[in-house]
């Protein structure tokens, strides 16, 4: 059977919020009293844009690749995970199209910093800035996102066959 032209991904993460954290996200550091906890550097962006670049190319998950338990992801620089998440989707024959990315947090305050983590993420994916949307919202002050307890990152990843 014939590989389809396009294929589409969409990848969710969440890390709760801890004190004293460095924030990280799309490879750019916010200042923040407040970062993502997590095993690599817990950069949701990355991490929720990699799965859905890997879930369109029809692999498995990030965890599969950067398991929690492996001493030598600790601390990880995600837009690793990014670049191999790429790779893993060009050996396959494709490439990617765009992606688009919502991020959910009632703080840090994102908007003076989405033009960097655009250029950041589009240099590191070797795609064009203006194909990688990135925006951010709240959770409208409801639940533990909205209590500022937690940020959380849905994107989708649109690949095209190249081979």
């Amino acid at each position: 059977m014939q590989q389809p032209a396009f294929r589409v991904g969409i990848g969710y993460d969440i890390h709760t919020l801890k004190a004293g954290r460095r924030c990280v996200l799309g490879g750019v550091h916010i200042p923040s009293e407040v970062g993502p906890d997590g095993h690599s550097d817990a950069d949701v962006l990355c991490h929720a844009i990699a799965d859905a670049i890997l879930g369109a190319a029809g692999l498995r998950d990030i965890g599969y690749y950067f398991p929690n338990t492996d001493p030598a992801c600790k601390g990880m620089n995600s837009l690793d995970i990014l670049r191999r998440a790429e790779a893993e989707a060009r050996k396959l024959g494709y490439q990617i199209q765009n992606i688009d990315a919502a991020v959910i947090a009632e703080r840090p305050k994102l908007s003076a910093h989405i033009a960097a983590i655009k250029t950041s993420l589009a240099t590191t994916l070797g795609i064009p800035e203006d194909c990688v949307g990135v925006k951010a919202t709240t959770n409208e002050k409801l639940d533990d996102l909205g209590a500022g307890l937690g940020i959380a990152v849905h994107a989708v990843c649109l690949l095209a066959r190249v081979s």
